[in-house]
């Protein structure tokens, strides 16, 4: 057992890119955690995805011993942060778990969106925050401007910052005394009864669901009788362990220390991120505050391309829910798609690792829908109405307007690019609210609809600005505007997987482009086919796929011209008849490419 006095517990914050994972590898090699031969880049990252992407999705804990230079050794507990702002969530729920900070700032890059947004869930958790200044040996790197804006844009005092490079190790021993002599020591009463914080839960198929804790009070021991505070089951523990990142068993945590146990818990539903865990025979008063519940922004329909895989989706869908608590499914069913389940998530980068997730980790064929947010319908008798789906719109005549969400977004971008980025925003239906200089770039804020930003506006921003603008968003709240239904229609029948809500000054170039897409991607039928798009009983766009012929008048040599037109006349009847009775087949991939927008 650990002296509190001698337990540092921190995170590492910071924007996407800027080195979070690597200098945690640094910190886990200089202290000989793991194995020089078990080392590999971005030690934390587990899956598959985080590595090929590069980018941390879930965060994870590692615990570290360290014999610092005053010859005592401390019990460092690290947890290293997502910097995506879709998994803002994860950060926010590592952040309760921890009493300190490390802020690493690209010192060639500076501050972006993503630090800002990151920093501030820091010091709203009442951390204590260490700026860290990486990739001090590129020859852009300028730390001195750095720190004076660092001061200036977070207000954060940064003439001790930190000088390192993760990349080559330089430095890295500063970092560790700054963690022990900076950051404060973990409170909590040794003799006070368990009182733990259920930080993440996971599955693991040998050992069942491992939850991942953080001691607040009390000493938790193997064979205890333990209760979840909030849905009331009680387990007894198997195996109590600490992450190095693999488990190693240990006896007893006690307060301030960061372990994982399992309790042969069989479902990940049983464990609520955020729950309070004590014991069964002596339980503690009150539970802790937990976090609030993360707010799904972009919904989609998830649909299994062969409709017998509808159950290994849902159990797929489950899994994957108990382990990620900012994903949402309800079941769902559509006309062209059959069962499915419609799913909310943070953001578009969640949307796609979940998809990607799902299709590696369970081996599922998926159809997504297009992207699309919630919109409120203030209907003429008062109710008020969420639209999680636009196939799912009620008759116009019964509601009196819409509400969209709109959303408050900060950019910064260099100089150079800065009416690229005006205009941009401008064609997105944006309300500039402000424009501010920190250094030679520009801090721009714009009021936005969500679902002009859903679609590809994160792609459109990074194109037009080589890659140098940094995005943040936060959710405002609801506004009305002039919004319709664009329903896509198929030899006269709507596609209800088709269907969008657009602006109504943007509906007719919206409709034309999908159904020119739509001609390309129909392949041609025995007759010949209409792709109309409308709104209401209204078609503002056409276009007609033609049917494939065969010359029925080959046989005919020369002779009299009636005979063939007898032939035709008898052949256009047959394609009449069949047009009535055909049904058109619409490819999976038609869909799936007719809901990515690219102009």
């Amino acid at each position: 057992m650990t002296d509190i006095e001698r337990i540092r517990n921190f995170s590492i914050v910071a924007h996407i890119d800027h080195g979070k994972s690597t200098l945690a590898d640094r910190l886990i090699q200089l202290t000989g955690t793991v194995a020089e031969r078990d080392m590999k880049a971005q030690m934390l990252d587990a899956m598959d995805i985080e590595r090929e992407r590069g980018i941390t999705i879930k965060a994870n804990s590692v615990r570290i011993d360290y014999p610092a230079k005053d010859g005592h050794t401390y019990v460092l507990n690290l947890i290293d942060t997502p910097g995506h702002v879709d998994f803002a969530y994860e950060v926010s729920r590592s952040m309760q778990a921890v009493e300190g900070s490390l802020l690493v700032v690209d010192a060639s890059q500076g501050v972006e969106a993503q630090t800002l947004a990151n920093v501030y869930q820091a010091i709203d958790a009442d951390h204590e925050i260490v700026p860290v200044l990486n990739k001090v040996d590129l020859p852009a790197a300028e730390p001195e401007r750095v720190k004076e804006q660092i001061e200036d844009v977070i207000g954060i005092d940064a003439s001790e910052s930190v000088m390192i490079s993760a990349k080559t190790g330089l430095g890295i021993p500063d970092v560790l005394e700054a963690i022990v002599t900076r950051l404060p020591a973990p409170k909590g009463d040794r003799d006070a009864p368990l009182k733990a914080m259920l930080v993440d839960s996971w599955y693991d198929s040998y050992l069942g669901v491992v939850v991942l804790i953080r001691v607040m009070d009390g000493v938790i021991k193997k064979g205890d009788q333990i209760k979840m505070m909030k849905t009331g089951a009680a387990y007894k523990l198997d195996r109590l362990a600490v992450l190095k990142p693999q488990m190693v068993e240990i006896a007893e945590l006690g307060p301030g220390e960061i372990g994982v146990f399992t309790a042969s818990i069989k479902q990940v539903r049983d464990t609520r991120v955020g729950d309070t865990i004590t014991h069964e025979k002596k339980p503690c008063a009150t539970a802790l505050p937990g976090f609030k519940p993360a707010q799904p922004v972009v919904f989609c329909g998830l649909f299994p391309v062969d409709a017998n895989d509808f159950d290994d989706l849902r159990d797929a869908i489950e899994k994957l829910q108990l382990n990620d608590a900012s994903f949402s499914s309800e079941m769902e069913t559509s006309a062209a798609l059959g069962f499915g389940f419609r799913c909310g998530f943070l953001g578009l980068l969640h949307l796609e690792v979940i998809r990607d997730r799902l299709e590696r980790e369970y081996d599922l064929d998926l159809i997504t829908t297009a992207p699309s947010v919630v919109f409120k319908l203030h209907m003429r008798d008062g109710e008020v109405r969420d639209l999680h789906n636009p196939a799912d719109m009620p008759d116009l005549t019964l509601v009196d307007h819409i509400e969209e969400p709109r959303i408050k977004a900060t950019i910064l971008v260099p100089d150079e690019y800065l009416g690229d980025v005006l205009k941009l925003c401008q064609d997105r239906r944006g309300i500039q609210m402000d424009l501010t200089y920190a250094g030679s770039r520009a801090m721009v804020v714009y009021d936005l609809p969500l679902a002009e930003v859903v679609f590809d506006f994160y792609d459109r921003l990074k194109s037009v600005t080589k890659g140098y603008a940094s995005f943040d968003y936060q959710i405002t709240g609801y506004r009305e505007d002039f919004l319709v239904k664009m329903s896509i229609l198929v030899n006269d029948e709507p596609v209800d997987a088709l269907s969008i809500m657009v602006h109504r000054d943007r509906a007719d170039a919206r409709g034309r482009a999908m159904v020119e897409k739509l001609k390309d991607l129909i392949p041609r039928h025995m007759f010949k086919i209409p792709i109309q798009a409308a709104i209401g009983g209204r078609v503002i766009a056409r276009e007609t796929l033609s049917a494939m012929r065969k010359d029925v008048t080959a046989k005919c040599y020369g002779g009299d011209a009636t005979r063939k037109k007898k032939l035709l006349e008898k052949q256009k009847a047959g394609k009449k008849k069949m047009r009535q009775f055909g049904k058109v087949e619409i490819p999976q991939s038609a869909f799936i490419a007719a809901l990515k927008m690219d102009e």
